[in-house]
């Protein structure tokens, strides 16, 4: 089905081998890829085209390699971390603002762990289900035996919240027309692509995949854990809760696949590089947000 594709790619066309056209379809391929994502660096990411089997069409999965924190930039700066008189640490405000829009429009492309999703791994983890405090000690006292002067508040779910950054809080964020031109434009480029992006059905999407067919390709993955290998929460602040609940990620594999593409037609090959160039915008647009200077247009 490539081949079809990456011979209409070819301005000059031959006949080759079966071997040279092998290589010939997966240089093409390999380069209209790199092109479109070699320019995203706040993640790597890399494709994979994979043979079906029992009659299914091939795909194209898309995995994440990195794994740990996103690096926020002047998002996350603070006082504290000032490294030189001449750095600026921006308003809360404006920080708060930057990151909700990164916080609700980068699982549209690269799955990532948030706040809340980390909030819900812990009280499985933890608390026994439990999401206030009350329980949650409960929980403690039967299941781990401690006694009230054992327990660190600072595990209980008002602890865990009461840890967060003031950035990282919705009602903290400035409205648009408070923020400086250019980082007002470049949240709204950010929010317009996460829109272009859900506009796609699912399968038509490169950044989406069906969990029921991953084991049909990938049958490897069985073991894998739930959890994607990257998070937008701060690793400096709940260090001790990432490692926690991302523990058997660690030992048996993260859920790293981003997207998986049937292709039951020639023509979808064409929609997978449309999906992708719209993912590819929403993250350079996530990237442009973070590596910008805030005060300037």
């Amino acid at each position: 089905m490539l081949g079809h594709w990456a011979a209409a790619q070819d301005d000059a066309p031959r006949l080759y081998t079966r071997g040279e056209a092998r290589q010939r379809i997966e240089r093409v391929f390999d380069s209209a890829v790199l092109e479109i994502l070699n320019p995203i660096e706040i993640v790597d990411l890399r494709a994979a085209v994979l043979e079906g089997e029992d009659g299914r069409p091939p795909a194209i999965a898309l995995i994440c390699d990195s794994i740990g924190q996103m690096n926020l930039g002047w998002i996350e700066k603070s006082n504290a971390l000032r490294n030189a008189i001449l750095d600026q640490v921006a308003p809360v405000g404006m920080q708060a603002a930057a990151y909700q829009a990164i916080a609700t429009t980068i699982n549209a492309a690269a799955p990532m762990i948030g706040f809340e999703d980390l909030m819900e791994e812990l009280s499985v983890y933890y608390w026994d289900g439990s999401i206030g405090d009350e329980g949650a000690l409960v929980s403690i006292k039967e299941w781990r035996g401690l006694a009230d002067d054992e327990i660190d508040v600072e595990q209980l779910p008002s602890g865990v919240m009461g840890r967060r950054p003031a950035w990282m809080f919705a009602s903290n964020a400035y409205p648009l027309k408070k923020l400086p031109a250019g980082l007002a434009k470049r949240i709204r480029r950010l929010r317009k692509a996460r829109v272009a992006l859900d506009a796609l059905e699912n399968t038509d999407n490169a950044w989406c995949y069906n969990s029921d067919f991953i084991l049909d390709y990938l049958p490897e993955y069985e073991d894998h854990g739930m959890l994607p290998p990257m998070t937008i929460v701060p690793f400096d602040v709940f260090a001790r809760e990432i490692d926690d609940v991302a523990r058997p990620c660690m030992e048996n594999g993260f859920n790293d696949i981003v997207g998986l593409y049937q292709m039951p037609a020639p023509a979808a090959i064409d929609q997978w590089f449309a999906s992708l160039k719209l993912g590819a915008e929403l993250l350079l647009a996530a990237q442009d947000l973070i590596d910008t200077n805030p005060f300037q247009p």
